[in-house]
């Protein structure tokens, strides 16, 4: 059965780091937002783009998955929803998603991201207190049952369904 790996963590828990070992372990094609919007708009937001990105990264990961390859989405993925719907669409052309999550306390996570802010500037993308605060705040850390894969439940009130609700999230999905 293919399978859709599914990074998930705060910047600097080790997440690309591990989904470039799933990658090579398994064969796997890596879509992580970072290496396409570094080259192409060199920031990590560039109004809006990430999320068109992310949109059709992920319609590219279900129809490499439904092509029988492995696959590691490496967004992190910090809401809940963003992870059922992906769990969902997966699940929905057949194949497995199993989530990797990186919990990083934020000792650890200030190293990496000031290491690698240093080390290979070209790689990364600069972030500030703020962001660093911001992601801490907004990051819902999954639970037991969703890291076991079990508990996915239907999309938020108003969406007929997860692929619907993914259309909205990342407008270049549909």
């Amino acid at each position: 059965m293919t399978t859709l790996f599914l990074m998930v963590g705060l910047p600097g828990a080790g997440k690309t780091t591990r989904a470039r070992q799933l990658a090579e372990e398994h064969g796997a094609l890596r879509l992580t937002p970072d290496d396409w919007m570094i080259p192409l708009f060199g920031e990590a937001e560039a109004d809006g783009k990430r999320d068109v990105l992310e949109g059709r990264m992920l319609w590219l990961a279900l129809e490499t998955v439904k092509l029988g390859t492995d696959v590691v989405v490496d967004y992190g993925c910090w809401s809940r929803n963003e992870r059922s719907a992906i769990r969902w669409l997966a699940e929905a052309e057949g194949a497995r998603c199993r989530m990797v999550y990186l919990p990083v306390n934020d000792e650890t996570q200030r190293a990496r991201i000031a290491r690698r802010r240093a080390t290979a500037p070209e790689e990364t993308l600069p972030m500030t207190e703020a962001d660093i605060l911001h992601g801490r705040a907004h990051f819902e850390e999954p639970d037991a049952a969703e890291l076991e894969g079990r508990g996915t439940a239907g999309p938020p009130p108003g969406w007929a369904d997860w692929r619907e609700w993914a259309a909205n999230r990342w407008p270049s999905f549909a």
